[in-house]
């Protein structure tokens, strides 16, 4: 830094089509604001602006996971540190007011305070391509549950003549059955419209579980490629390993530590003592999908992992519910976890040092 520079901050409230931005000084002086469109010529003039105040310490973007993804690549690629910030709570707002030069401003100004410090994910590498791809998935997961719901309650209000037939298949027999059908008749009568519709769902079933199968085949090697030890661990599967990967990022360093990771996924274990009773509680807070992945991590090594089996066992002689040991057990799966997450063989860049 030249002697007559000082050093700023930024701060970017993030939209669809334009980027608020606002800088401030060492001490937190306001000194300018002002808005970019969200194209790369954009992104180059906002770099242009904020430098053209003094050497960038660096910048608080809200939303780096969803307006602010691009920006915040394009600030690191050029060599910007980069933070993560938090939407303010409601109680701030409500104090201090909502456009969106304050928004900006309070961006910048948790980064000067230090509220905020998180490291954005990098969302540059394998680990953002397998999370595009299960994107898709699990919206075709999802729709070909609605499908079978939809034809299971169709079948319930159906003529008798419909449902008997019906009765007693399983899932798979389900939808071989109405996808073959031919319903015959006339639209007006209810049986012939309920036997149309039924084929109708079940080819749309059909549909939707070959392309759940397509993306497997495509998600299963990446995952294999970006962490094969992760998914030779017992109970670790490619649907499971691909939520970690995604929940950690390209840049899992940016979580200092195993215990951090374990919050981050809702497994840190959260006091729950009053008088005399000392216990613990399971964590409800933390990144939903990973907790949903280490449980199911977690119910299969019950099931099938002998070493699991017997701390279960050893546990509930101790008097322990089976919840808690389910808290435990989440805390161990998370710990080695992260061992095995693809990590970056040369530290995170660390935040500077703000006068």
């Amino acid at each position: 830094m030249a002697a007559d520079e000082i050093g700023v901050i930024g701060g970017i409230d993030t939209h669809t089509d334009l980027h608020q931005a606002a800088v401030i000084d060492g001490i937190g002086r306001h000194l300018a604001t002002a808005q970019f469109e969200t194209t790369p010529k954009g992104y180059q003039r906002l770099l242009d602006w904020l430098r053209s105040h003094g050497d960038v310490l660096a910048v608080g973007v809200e939303g780096t996971g969803a307006y602010g993804a691009e920006i915040a690549r394009f600030l690191t690629t050029n060599e910007v540190t980069v933070v993560e910030v938090d939407r303010p709570d409601r109680k701030a707002r409500r104090d201090n007011g909502k456009s969106d030069p304050i928004d900006a401003y309070g961006a910048a100004t948790a980064v000067l305070s230090g509220r905020a410090g998180g490291i954005p994910k990098s969302r540059n590498g394998i680990v953002e391509a397998i999370r595009a791809l299960r994107v898709v998935r699990k919206s075709a997961v999802k729709a070909r549950t609605q499908t079978i719901n939809q034809i299971r309650t169709l079948i319930v209000t159906a003529p008798s003549a419909v449902r008997d037939k019906l009765r007693g298949l399983s899932t798979r027999e389900l939808i071989d059955t109405l996808a073959r059908s031919r319903p015959a008749g006339e639209l007006a009568d209810p049986a012939c419209a309920v036997r149309t519709a039924l084929r109708r769902l079940a080819r749309r079933y059909q549909q939707l579980d070959e392309e759940i199968k397509d993306a497997d085949k495509e998600i299963g090697p990446l995952v294999a490629q970006a962490a094969p030890k992760l998914v030779a661990l017992p109970g670790v599967g490619p649907e499971t390993a691909g939520q970690l990967l995604t929940s950690a990022g390209d840049n899992p360093d940016r979580l200092h530590s195993e215990s951090a990771f374990a919050h981050l996924r809702g497994a840190a274990p959260v006091p729950a003592s009053s008088g005399r009773t000392n216990r613990h509680r399971l964590n409800r807070g933390g990144d939903r999908q990973a907790n949903n992945a280490l449980h199911t991590i977690v119910l299969v090594r019950m099931k099938y992992d002998q070493r699991t089996q017997e701390y279960v066992a050893r546990r509930t002689t101790e008097g322990m519910a089976k919840k808690d040991v389910i808290r435990c057990l989440k805390r161990f799966v998370a710990r080695e976890i992260y061992k095995h997450l693809p990590h970056v063989t040369h530290p995170t860049k660390p935040l500077p040092q703000i006068a």
